[in-house]
């Protein structure tokens, strides 16, 4: 039977997993799962029995001593020093998500501790990214004595030496990758660190916050009080994209239990306000819901705001300040849509500009605190890096992105004489270089592409777990996923193929956007959803058969459950 792909993204590749059999049918004997479970755990790299049950049962005891990581023991002694002199303390954060719960983390647990606390969150647009020395230098004529940094310091060198020539003590807690050597710090908690043993490499930010939160807690006999910390804690870490495997899923699972039933007035009317209230949230509520309205505030060029907000202990306060927050993502949006708008009308006018190896656009005064979104955004849907610059009196302010297969800050080294500085990893990055440079950026950066990608990268890929029939639906099945959640990087949501299924009743639309259908197999029918493919409405109403590429998701109408496929993709047979 011939196919047509019309899929929401063209000439998608179906990449179904082939776990190894013996794996599959062990583990799930072993666990007593079904075997859809044990290929999704065999997938995600979860073939040990010991791990696999860990990982279906996460527990708070499970989490790692926190005083494995190099100099933690250190930071713990100069910090209840710090608090029994009535020392001050400065918490030196970053404007994203992760470093502003990070912030808020270690300063309510300070507080706690009897701490003399102030902080500093940079502007984005002001001070940009990383510590600078007149903080520090301000910080130290209000008698401050001891600088904390979190999410950020692991390339501070020039600073933390200034604040040692001032005379205040640096501990830097940090989750970036370290180049050449450590600053000269006090401490430097960062799992990363090439001679730190500390088991668990992947945390974020936050996640390092916590760890010396927790072990300060422990020295000061007050673990009981850690897990309400994990509401907070699971929003960066699910924010930062990290791999939610080890730590992290334990952060995530009870940080998204306890959102569930928030105190934190701050937090409450952030989940009021994202319109979250009264419902299950998920890590894709935290993902796409608060975590941009936090991030909103650095985006736009604020700061204090996020902190604030879960701070004050006025719930009228925490309204007002919810809400501007709401107001700032969403002047964002339209920021947002503006450059997009631009960027399309470009490509409209000039097609080949979206077609190189690397798609390098750039505009005037365009906000810089967007341009790594729109960069996101061009990377998802021609599935190319994109890098997105921002012109401001002859300086270019750039995000890029990137795809699998191309390094792209091995890609940024390899033009580094262009630049007046960079940073990044694999996949994302900035910049800033003379507006007179662009065009050799351009051109070198294709030549690298051209040398390093290959033809079928640039094919999107789907990759799908296994494929199904429609009676292998149910509520225990779906029960049974479940039990893998919450879903994110290295544990994605399952994915599924079902094929040569009838098209029942008429298709429909929603809000002229989406298309709601109806398939059978095997007697067995359910709804299926494609979110934004209304163009398909015509071809699926004329078909005969269709294949679907799909997660499966409970919907809930009038107090009844029902189960539903979330189309990714389709084949009109």
């Amino acid at each position: 039977m011939n196919a047509v792909k019309i899929g929401g993204l063209a000439n998608m590749l179906w990449k179904i997993a082939e776990p190894d059999v013996n794996l599959v049918r062990n583990l799930a004997r072993a666990l007593n799962i079904s075997g859809i479970l044990a290929i999704l755990l065999v997938n995600r790299g979860m073939t040990d029995v010991v791990a696999a049950r860990r990982f279906l049962n996460p527990r708070l005891e499970y989490l790692e001593d926190p005083f494995l990581m190099s100099d933690l023991e250190a930071a713990v002694n100069r910090i209840l020093a710090a608090i029994h002199f009535r020392e001050k303390i400065l918490i030196y954060g970053d404007y994203d998500v992760d470093g502003t719960t990070a912030v808020v983390i270690l300063r309510k647990a300070l507080e706690m501790l009897g701490a003399r606390t102030s902080y500093y969150i940079p502007r984005r647009l002001v001070d940009g990214y990383g510590m600078k020395a007149d903080v520090i230098e301000q910080a130290a004529t209000e008698g401050v004595k001891l600088v904390i940094s979190v999410d950020t310091g692991i390339k501070a060198f020039d600073v933390v030496e200034r604040a040692s020539w001032l005379g205040l003590d640096c501990i830097i807690t940090d989750h970036h990758l370290p180049e050449k050597g450590l600053p000269k710090a006090l401490a430097v908690l960062n799992p990363k660190r090439p001679d730190c043993q500390y088991p668990d490499k992947n945390l974020c930010g936050v996640g390092v916050a916590f760890k010396l939160v927790q072990a300060l807690f422990k020295t000061a006999n007050k673990e009981k009080y850690l897990a309400p910390f994990l509401k907070i804690v699971a929003i960066g870490t699910i924010a930062d994209i990290v791999p939610l495997t080890g730590e992290n899923r334990i952060f995530a699972k009870f940080g998204l239990e306890g959102l569930q039933i928030p105190v934190n007035f701050g937090l409450k009317s952030l989940i009021e306000v994202s319109g979250l209230e009264g419902r299950l949230i998920t890590s894709s509520d935290v993902g796409f819901r608060l975590a941009p309205r936090i991030n909103a505030v650095g985006r736009m060029g604020g700061g204090e705001q996020a902190v604030e907000l879960f701070a004050s202990t006025d719930e009228q306060k925490t309204r007002v300040l919810a809400g501007e927050m709401d107001r700032l993502n969403r002047e964002r949006q339209q920021i947002e849509g503006q450059i997009l708008k631009d960027i399309e009308n470009r490509f409209d006018s000039n097609p080949a500009l979206s077609q190189q190896w690397v798609i390098m656009i750039d505009g005037e005064g365009w906000h810089r605190g967007v341009i790594g979104i729109a960069a996101t955004k061009l990377t998802e849907k021609f599935n190319r890096p994109a890098l997105v610059i921002s012109k401001d009196d002859g300086i270019g302010y750039g995000s890029a992105r990137s795809i699998k297969g191309f390094h792209l800050l091995n890609a940024l080294e390899s033009c580094r004489d262009l630049f007046d500085r960079f940073g990044g990893h694999a996949q994302a990055a900035g910049f800033q270089l003379p507006v007179k440079h662009m065009a050799e950026l351009r051109r070198r950066l294709n030549i690298f592409a051209e040398k390093v990608i290959k033809a079928e990268d640039l094919r999107p890929a789907l990759e799908i777990d296994t494929e199904i029939r429609l009676s292998d639906v149910d509520d225990e099945a779906y029960q049974q996923l479940e039990r893998l959640s919450p879903f994110g990087p290295a544990n994605p949501e399952p994915v599924f193929a079902a094929r040569e299924l009838s098209v029942i009743a008429e298709p429909r639309l929603l809000k002229g956007k989406h298309v709601k259908f109806r398939v059978e197999q095997d007697g067995k029918a359910l709804d299926a959803i494609g979110w934004n493919m209304a163009q398909y409405y015509q071809p699926i109403q004329e078909s005969k058969a269709i294949s679907l590429a799909f997660t499966l998701s409970q919907n809930s109408f009038q107090n009844m459950k029902f189960l539903q496929l979330i189309v990714k993709d389709l084949e009109i047979l």
